[in-house]
């Protein structure tokens, strides 16, 4: 298996939208992303299209093509089969330790079993990562030297 870097999150199209039309744990998930600089969103093009059409189909076109060139210039680009599930094969192709989704079906017991068998990658809801979303103790996991604490406005 891969190691993945702990630093490393991707956010499925669902938390994506959610996080730019919503707000709530979405926004809380992400705001910690976007704090600092050492935190990385991984995401492959066909996962960020993916977001844009719900973008698009919620609010409107306009929005989501401004989101889209906002984020993309914010995302660690990785790429991956066509076939392949976007934000798992991101995750995976980014060696991504964090999924964030609201897809039942991901965050189940089971799924987080196989998936064990295959990568190391917690998938959690947005909840849970904004909830257990340590940067201190990240930070002092993979850097020498004490937490400087956060270095961008997630509002930027």
């Amino acid at each position: 298996m891969t190691e993945t870097n702990p630093a490393r999150v991707v956010a499925d199209a669902d938390v994506l939208a959610a996080d730019l039309l919503v707000g709530g744990s979405s926004r809380d998930a992400l705001d910690h992303v976007r704090r600092h600089s050492w935190v990385e969103l991984v995401a492959s093009d066909p996962l960020l299209a993916d977001a844009e059409a719900v973008i698009t189909t919620c609010a409107d076109a306009d929005l989501a093509a401004d989101w889209r060139e906002k984020i993309e210039s914010e995302r660690v680009a990785v790429e991956h089969p066509k076939e392949d599930h976007p934000a798992l094969a991101s995750a995976y192709r980014g060696n991504a330790a964090h999924l964030l989704t609201f897809d039942e079906q991901l965050t189940s017991a089971r799924a987080n079993q196989t998936l064990g068998q295959r990568l190391t990658v917690s998938v959690r809801p947005p909840d849970a990562f904004a909830t257990l979303f340590d940067a201190e103790s990240l930070y002092e996991s993979i850097h020498d030297g004490p937490y400087p604490g956060p270095d961008r406005d997630p509002r930027a």
